[in-house]
């Protein structure tokens, strides 16, 4: 199971790979593993490789319903969120690779095709399902690359990095639209209060330092970060915190006050009231489930 602080931190202190390879996947599981995995960023590429049953994954600000068989591109910088949908379980693979590890002061093809592509300034889709353009060569690649991962033997990293050339050239080939960049600064703006919130949820943290931080007054931070993601900061926030105890409630052995402290709740019956809301269950419910 990926440690939910490794799959959420921004600018990750200890690598996601193996064998000095820089491309890993994680089996994943909503809401068996966590009930849902916050909006954050990073600076690694990534797959999300729907296998069984559904969910929504968010991606600047867009909501996308998957199913099995779909498959989420993150590129570098986008501020995602996956979900449960309704009482629904969703099993995927979550493969983080470094988009870096194609470039190389010789190499004129990555400046020219895969810098742009990595950078978000092309047009493609944020989610591949049958039918979009695209799809059939992603799932190709990402199933071949599974069963060389489960095996490793040999110079399988080559095998790795070859699919993924293969990959990338089919969809630098199929998508060469430049896009709008408007939107993308908006996000860009917003990022780093998404990092504030995902290292320091368990201080108190008010509007006017996230507006401060964005560079905007405290109305136009609330009304543009609702624009940008479909909730008000507060909400926001406080759905992060609720999601962080979730975890602590079923990992530690803390007194629920403890817990509620540490992810930010100053006052226990509002803590109660907010997790019940969110999860139909007391926490103490949810600690004996």
């Amino acid at each position: 199971m990926i440690n939910i602080n490794d799959y959420q931190s921004i600018h990750e202190v200890t690598s996601h790979f193996d064998y000095n390879i820089p491309y890993n996947t994680y089996p994943c599981t909503i809401p068996l593993d966590f009930d849902s995995v916050p909006l954050h960023w990073h600076e690694d590429a990534e797959f999300i490789y729907i296998k069984k049953g559904a969910g929504i994954i968010i991606i600047d600000g867009n909501e996308n319903t998957v199913a099995a068989g779909d498959i989420a591109f993150i590129l570098p910088g986008k501020v995602h969120g996956i979900y449960q949908i309704s009482d629904n379980s969703m099993e995927y693979e979550n493969i983080i690779f470094d988009s870096k590890m194609f470039a190389s002061n010789l190499d004129e093809f990555y400046d020219r095709f895969l810098m742009p592509f990595f950078e978000n300034t092309v047009d493609i889709p944020q989610v591949f399902r049958p039918g979009v353009t695209g799809y059939e060569s992603i799932k190709k690649y990402l199933d071949s690359n599974d069963n060389i991962s489960s095996h490793r033997e040999g110079a399988w990293g080559l095998a790795i990095k070859g699919n993924l050339y293969l990959l990338l050239f089919n969809l630098v080939t199929l998508y060469e639209d430049k896009i709008d960049t408007k939107n993308k600064k908006k996000i860009d703006k917003l990022k780093p209060v998404i990092k504030y919130v995902e290292l320091n949820y368990g201080n108190q943290i008010t509007v006017a330092e996230m507006a401060d931080l964005a560079g905007f007054s405290e109305s136009h931070f609330m009304r543009f970060f609702k624009e940008a993601f479909g909730v008000s900061f507060i909400t926001y926030l406080n759905d992060y915190r609720l999601s962080m105890a979730s975890r602590l409630l079923l990992e530690s052995e803390d007194t629920i006050l403890t817990i509620s402290q540490q992810v930010g709740f100053e006052n226990l019956s509002h803590f109660n009231r907010q997790f019940k809301r969110k999860y139909n269950k007391t926490p103490r419910e949810y600690k004996k489930a």
